[in-house]
């Protein structure tokens, strides 16, 4: 494996790092891509991704020396970032006019802006759900990356949070696997005294308390308001559900955390780690880190147990949602070589290379029919896509389905929850002013 040299974009990491709305401000130059037209194998392609680090960077790295290997006249330059860091990456790549011809992106408020921006190339005439790479994705998969009837996105793997639990943890405990919120609040003291951290919990970054809370919060508040309340045109935030959301997950925090850890402080790897070792009983985690959290440490895979976050009783929204959502690609809307940008994307996205991506240690479940199996899938990330995909449907991220004034906002408000530095109502007001500020 060899190293990626990035100095073509070394000059923007200390770049400010600007609202992604304010990125595309000023009129965009016209697009210059064309998928559709026969790659020229030759020159620099390249790729920005969220694969850095172990067991992930070796992926694409494997993956670009082997296309280089079948055309030689291309170098394929690799940005790689984590999850984390990939955020202010895009924005001041965009901001500086510099996005490479293949750059990662979610669902959502964030996809739609790089739409919107004329920065994302339309590829409906090469992955449209009637084109031959089309139909090797999942309908769902490319939909969600659908924008006004025209396809954008590449899918590469489909992603749900679970509540992912040591089997083990909870027979030397003496309980059983939470099936409500209440019991799982229940169970946190018993585990606690078989000398398990109940929940290993780390938000140092912000981001992971939003996950709890946009559970919660479709568990208690109907659909058709919280997509309502996405929007700040229309968006209110008076369910009383909201309110009930937080309270919980507050009382998860002070009862199945370590709260003397200071949580806000803890890097949510170092939660996994915890998890991984067999300190604690719980970790709230995505598909994508189940073959990690069983990968070296002292968790086996026979070990690892999966359930969503449970459902509060009497929930007034549905109880029987999962969030999540598939990630993927653009091309640069304004690169020369969109066309080798596609060539490339389906080779990744190749039969092979998916069941590849599906396997551990990258655990990574492709949208690709028949990729994820028994046999090319650890047990646990068959069953996280078994039951995604049977979900009456997904909740995206908090973060990523509405406005940044908005996530931000979120964002502060989790972190001055767990804190205790601002009340459930304090931090709906903050959101209501954040969302009418954004109108």
């Amino acid at each position: 494996m060899r190293a990626r040299a990035t100095t073509r974009y070394a000059a923007l990491f200390g770049a400010s790092v600007l609202a992604l709305t304010g990125c595309f401000a000023g009129p965009p130059r016209a697009p210059v891509a064309d998928v559709g037209a026969e790659p020229e194998f030759s020159g620099t392609l390249s790729v920005l991704t969220k694969f850095a680090g172990d067991p992930l960077s070796p992926y694409f790295e494997d993956l670009a020396a082997a296309y280089e290997r079948q055309h030689p006249g291309v170098e394929v330059e690799l940005i790689q970032e984590t999850d984390q860091s990939i955020k202010d990456k895009a924005k001041t790549l965009t901001a500086s006019n510099a996005l490479p011809d293949i750059y990662f992106t979610w669902t959502g408020n964030w996809a739609d802006n790089f739409i919107r921006g004329g920065r994302a190339a339309d590829l409906t005439e090469v992955i449209g759900p009637g084109t031959a790479w089309g139909k090797t994705f999942s309908k769902s998969s490319l939909s969600a990356f659908a924008h006004k009837g025209k396809y954008y996105g590449i899918p590469l793997y489909n992603n749900g949070k679970f509540m992912g639990y040591n089997k083990a943890a909870f027979s030397d405990a003496g309980v059983e696997v939470p099936a409500t919120f209440d019991e799982l609040i229940d169970s946190c003291p018993d585990l606690r005294e078989a000398g398990y951290e109940p929940i290993a919990f780390g938000n140092k970054d912000g981001w992971p308390a939003l996950h709890y809370l946009q559970q919660l919060f479709a568990y208690n508040v109907p659909a058709a308001v919280r997509e309502a309340d996405n929007h700040p045109e229309t968006a209110t935030f008076e369910d009383p559900g909201y309110l009930t959301a937080l309270r919980q997950f507050k009382t998860l925090v002070d009862s199945c955390t370590d709260t003397r850890g200071g949580t806000n402080g803890v890097l949510y790897t170092s939660a996994q780690e915890a998890f991984a070792r067999g300190k604690a009983a719980m970790y709230y985690q995505e598909i994508l880190e189940f073959d990690s959290t069983t990968s070296g440490g002292s968790l086996k895979p026979k070990d690892l147990g999966i359930i969503p976050l449970p459902a509060p009783r009497g929930a007034k929204g549905d109880p029987k949602v999962i969030e999540g959502a598939p990630e993927g690609y653009f091309v640069d809307a304004r690169s020369p070589r969109a066309a080798l940008a596609v060539d490339f994307m389906k080779f990744v996205t190749g039969p092979k290379n998916a069941a590849t991506l599906s396997s551990p240690p990258y655990g990574q479940p492709s949208t690709v029919v028949g990729a994820v199996t028994p046999k090319t899938s650890s047990k646990a990330v068959f069953e996280g896509i078994k039951k995604v995909n049977g979900a009456p449907g997904l909740v995206g991220w908090l973060d990523m389905v509405t406005a940044p004034e908005v996530a931000d906002a979120w964002l502060a408000g989790g972190e001055a929850l767990i804190s205790g530095g601002m009340s459930p109502e304090k931090v709906l007001e903050s959101v209501r002013r954040a969302s009418e500020s954004a109108r």
